[in-house]
């Protein structure tokens, strides 16, 4: 199904991953320039959810008029999406914390089928399947460039419930999974605080803090329902912020851990945690801030590390898997743990296009967990 060749999992989770030389994996994709093919029939207009200027969701809209992307460069293939994942990202470009340009398609992630390609695409052919990391993917089609590394070939026989699994694992799945090896290389044993712990990538980071690094997991959560999720998935500790206070929080830690702090920290509610964040970590511990779910965190004066020694990594995802080898070495240990079991995609719902409004609103105002997706229409 997968273009890769063997198990790299035993690799993945060493002290220090050995890659790409010693691994001698080939580029994921090639492609050289012509004209286009295609064999069927692409429409001129489609469905996308689109913005024309910053602000709220109030912002959002729904077009089935909007242009179908045309034109394509002879390395460019043409994708009809089926799912496309949801991630909290999109409200930063949305909010005006990212910059964007109008009009503004969101999407980040998505799965479909090759319907056009350049004639001197050689790596794909007209109705292949693929999943993919890339843009403008809340639409019915997407314009994207063979020689991009984020694109998975999975074969033209791949089942709709497997679209909507790779939608649903992609970005917060590689996500997570490079977090714990790069940003903070977690070790048996550590005590791991994880916010947001049964969002799409804190139920990920969960499993495989617990199961695969065999760390300790204090999660923090907003109800009780959230949080017996996340000790469902693996965690041990269980602490609800809608019950405590960031620094009550930050207390409960330090209390778990004996006095001495979270030896890692993966926080993706930014802004109103930092503070905890910055009590509760240990002498020489790792504050990975991967999210501004309450906004952006203020200005940092480097001195404030000094009294512990704290390390701060601002990571994200593409500069871990810029390069081919990066990304299949991760990619296949990430559906690997997927096909044996040792790792769970809890999609919550599935929402029609149109409906996009009402999910990132839901998501927002903290009423969804796990993964959800959009369903896009044929």
């Amino acid at each position: 199904m997968f273009l890769f060749k063997r198990p790299l999992i035993s690799a993945l989770f060493r002290r220090k991953i050995q890659y790409p030389k010693s691994l001698n994996i080939k580029p994921l994709i090639t492609f050289q320039i012509n004209k286009m093919s295609t064999t069927v029939t692409i429409p001129e207009k489609q469905s996308v959810i689109y913005y024309d200027k910053t602000g709220g969701p109030e912002v959002l809209q729904f077009s089935t008029d909007f242009p179908v992307p045309s034109d394509l460069a002879s390395n460019e293939i043409l994708v009809k999406n089926r799912y496309s994942g949801i991630n909290y990202i999109e409200t930063y470009f949305r909010n005006g914390i990212y910059p964007a340009s109008f009009p503004y398609i969101p999407g980040r992630e998505a799965s479909g089928e090759i319907v056009a390609i350049g004639s001197d695409v050689k790596n794909f052919k007209i109705g292949d399947k693929i999943a993919y990391l890339g843009n403008q993917n809340f639409a019915q089609f997407t314009k994207l460039d063979s020689n991009k590394v984020s694109i998975i070939n999975v074969g033209a026989n791949a089942t709709d419930d497997q679209l909507k699994l790779y939608a649903a694992s992609l970005l917060q799945g590689l996500t997570a999974i490079t977090l714990i090896n790069e940003a903070y290389n977690v070790k048996e044993g550590d005590y791991i605080l994880v916010t947001a712990a049964a969002g799409g990538v804190g139920l990920i980071l969960v499993q495989l803090l617990s199961k695969i690094k065999k760390a300790h997991v204090i999660a923090v959560a907003s109800t009780n329902e959230k949080l017996n999720k996340a000790k469902v998935n693996g965690a041990e500790f269980l602490l609800n912020s809608s019950e405590l206070s960031y620094d009550q929080i930050a207390d409960k830690i330090l209390e778990i851990t004996n006095g001495k702090g979270a030896d890692g920290i993966f926080d993706s509610i930014g802004k109103d945690s930092f503070e905890m964040d910055m009590k509760s970590i240990k002498r020489k511990g790792t504050i990975v801030s991967f999210g501004n779910a309450s906004g952006a965190v203020s200005p940092l004066s480097i001195t404030r590390l000094s009294p512990k020694n704290v390390k701060i990594a601002r990571p994200q995802l593409f500069g871990y898997v810029t390069e081919p080898e990066e990304f299949q070495f991760y990619t296949e240990s990430l559906f690997d743990l997927i096909k044996n079991g040792d790792l769970k995609i809890d999609i919550y719902k599935v929402y029609a296009l149109k409906d996009y409004k009402t999910a990132t609103i839901e998501m927002e105002g903290r009423k969804t967990s796990g993964k959800i997706l959009l369903e896009i229409p044929n």
